[in-house]
């Protein structure tokens, strides 16, 4: 299963080139990924989970430009690997114009008292495994 986000690409997000500017595409998956973990859940009445995440790697291959803002990014979430501290999540961003990236990070948990890593609890875990693709 995955999950669908969306979100809006702003005509600010393009650059001097005349497309949406590559760091932009981060802010993209931030925005659904959190979607995903958070806003969706309280929306269906669940627990938010993974407020104590971090980022700690991202790999972005842009396919098809944004060459225009003003509409809404479908992104697709789901799981690729779960370890125990950290997962990889996959993403793929696209619109009516067709694939325009693919995209995977590496997310660890971590505990906010210490700042180092910590296992997935067994709620995230479930979430994860709902979400996994091999």
């Amino acid at each position: 299963m995955r999950h669908v986000g969306n979100t809006y690409v702003r005509w600010n997000d393009l650059d001097a080139f005349g497309h949406v500017n590559n760091a932009n595409y981060l802010t993209f998956i931030q925005e659904v990924r959190a979607d995903f973990t958070w806003y969706s859940r309280i929306a269906r009445g669940l627990k938010p989970i993974f407020k104590d995440m971090v980022v700690a790697r991202v790999e972005i291959d842009y396919l098809v430009p944004i060459m225009e803002g003003g509409f809404n990014l479908d992104v697709e979430i789901w799981v690729s690997k779960i370890g125990t501290s950290s997962f990889v999540l996959q993403y793929e961003l696209k619109s009516t114009a067709g694939l325009h990236a693919r995209a995977s990070s590496v997310q660890v948990a971590v505990d906010i008292d210490t700042h180092k890593s910590r296992k997935i609890s067994d709620d995230e875990r479930t979430l994860l495994n709902e979400y996994l693709e091999v």
